[in-house]
């Protein structure tokens, strides 16, 4: 992306961006020099986040830098059609509803730190833990590896090439890792509620300056009406259809991402958890919906683009406000390092949560579990930055076969919804039916993608495999037979009432 505002100016913003992040992490490790001795504090960041942090580390965890520069192309190339990126977020919330408070509970009674900790008390069954961990794992390094390649982009387009990408990347990953190796939890959701605010501030400047520079939505309608009636046209029965499946594959797929699950874990209390996602219930369409608008406005602004060309639509519009006054020069600096900071800040969870993982639920459960509490951190700090720098690799000198593997995201995570969901209300969910359940609904799913199988009826491969899945788990709970000892453990890791006195949690 080409900016004209671009240069040293950007490179100022990115490094004084680089330092205070830096002084974040500095001043945790500082404050809180004990965490490194237990997961609990590290991981989580001792169970102690209150509203306005949950609020934010949510928010920057939900949206990354493509809300911005991949949500305003898509809405100039749909037109009206795009309003589907608002309920894809409010589905996510939804998505958290059907299990966060009740799973935050529970966690809280068991100590859960990782997602898989709640897979391990619930079904007892060491394969479903594995199977479980290693499809999280996989979604997660699919998902860091796509962050780390946006952030040389991003960092390589605001400064013109001014920063390498090469240079770009190396620099804020270094800085993300000394970070968040410094206060593990404490300093990510910190410094993602910064990100958070300097990502939503950004959006709003830009709608602000599209306004004014370029008119408002009435004019781009009527602009829509004359030359693209086919962008305020309905959608087409297929299209519907297959904005449903990408509705219950996103909202459910991002809601059992194992760094928003353990954001649920760090809460404070159940109360400061629900009010959290009540406020986020707020944020699609102050997000995604002002970004919409700022596409929309762009067809006007911008008229007859290709779709290659309207990839750049928010760098031209961001240019060409730019140019008209100091104010919006240093506001579009200031949105496109928000950019930048809605990806880092993404990164930064993902690493601490796949660096949990590894500690947690293959070192200690497979290999050492007599292991300290210091040295499990340790071990998932030195194998995150191991598989940073790998992943580095793989974005540099992508191998084909390895490109198309990294394809899959969605499709394989959501495989795990049922354990999570199903297993939270359901006693009679057999460990053996989910055990089949997941493994044949990823085998679906990725059979589907890699093979390049067309969406059947326009659903997607993943909900192909997560209907599959749920089948299994219900015919085959119905099948399995469980023991009477098994029966009466499920019952109890189910019950709320059960949590003991003195620790009841608020409601």
């Amino acid at each position: 992306m080409e900016l004209a505002f671009a240069g040293w100016s950007g490179v100022f913003i990115m490094v004084v961006y680089g330092l205070i992040m830096l002084g974040i992490g500095v001043y945790v490790y500082l404050r809180n020099k004990g965490l490194h001795q237990s997961m609990d504090e590290y991981f989580l960041g001792g169970r102690q986040l209150g509203v306005m942090v949950l609020f934010f580390t949510l928010y920057a965890t939900q949206y990354s830098g493509n809300t911005i520069v991949g949500y305003a192309p898509n809405a100039y190339r749909l037109g009206f059609e795009w309003v589907q990126s608002i309920p894809f977020m409010i589905l996510v919330i939804a998505g958290y509803l059907l299990f966060a408070p009740r799973l935050y509970v529970l966690s809280k009674r068991h100590r859960f730190i990782t997602p898989s900790d709640w897979l391990e008390a619930r079904f007892q069954s060491k394969a479903v833990t594995l199977v479980g961990t290693l499809l999280m794992l996989y979604g997660l390094g699919n998902y860091l590896l796509e962050q780390l390649v946006a952030i040389g982009h991003g960092v390589a387009g605001l400064t013109g090439g001014t920063i390498p990408y090469q240079a770009a990347v190396l620099f804020f990953i270094i800085v993300m890792l000394i970070y968040g190796w410094l206060g593990g939890m404490r300093s990510v959701a910190y410094t993602d509620a910064m990100q958070g605010i300097a990502l939503f501030v950004g959006i709003v400047l830009m709608l602000v300056g599209t306004m004014v520079y370029f008119g408002g939505l009435p004019e781009a309608s009527d602009y829509m009406a004359t030359y693209a009636p086919e962008k305020l046209g309905v959608p087409t029965g297929e299209r519907n259809l297959s904005w449903i499946s990408m509705l219950i594959l996103v909202g459910i797929g991002a809601a059992v991402y194992p760094h928003a699950v353990q954001r649920i874990f760090s809460a404070k209390s159940e109360k400061t958890l629900k009010k959290s996602l009540r406020n986020m219930a707020w944020m699609p369409f102050i997000t995604t919906g002002l970004v919409m608008l700022v596409g929309l406005i762009g067809v006007k602004a911008f008229p007859g683009l290709s779709v290659q060309e309207s990839e750049q639509l928010v760098g031209m519009i961001a240019s060409a406000i730019a140019n008209e006054n100091l104010f919006f020069y240093w506001a579009m600096i200031l949105l496109f390092g928000g950019v930048v900071a809605a990806i880092l800040s993404t990164a930064d969870s993902v690493l601490l949560s796949f660096s949990s993982m590894v500690s947690r639920d293959i070192y200690e459960r497979l290999i050492n579990p007599a292991a300290s509490e210091k040295t499990k951190i340790m071990v998932g700090k030195v194998v995150g930055v191991v598989m940073v720098f790998i992943l580095l690799m793989i974005a540099w000198y992508p191998p084909a076969t390895l490109y198309e593997i990294f394809i899959l995201k969605f499709e394989v995570l959501i495989q795990v919804a049922p354990a999570f969901i199903l297993g939270l209300y359901w006693h009679r969910l057999h460990k053996h039916a989910v055990l089949l359940g997941m493994l044949v609904g990823a085998g679906i799913a990725g059979y589907m993608t890699l093979a390049h199988v067309e969406n059947p009826l326009g659903i997607h491969s993943g909900l192909w495999g997560l209907m599959v899945n749920l089948l299994i788990c219900i015919g085959g709970s119905y099948l399995f037979s469980s023991s009477v000892q098994e029966q009466q453990r499920s019952r109890e890791i189910l019950s709320i009432d059960a949590a003991p006195a003195g620790k009841r949690l608020e409601g």
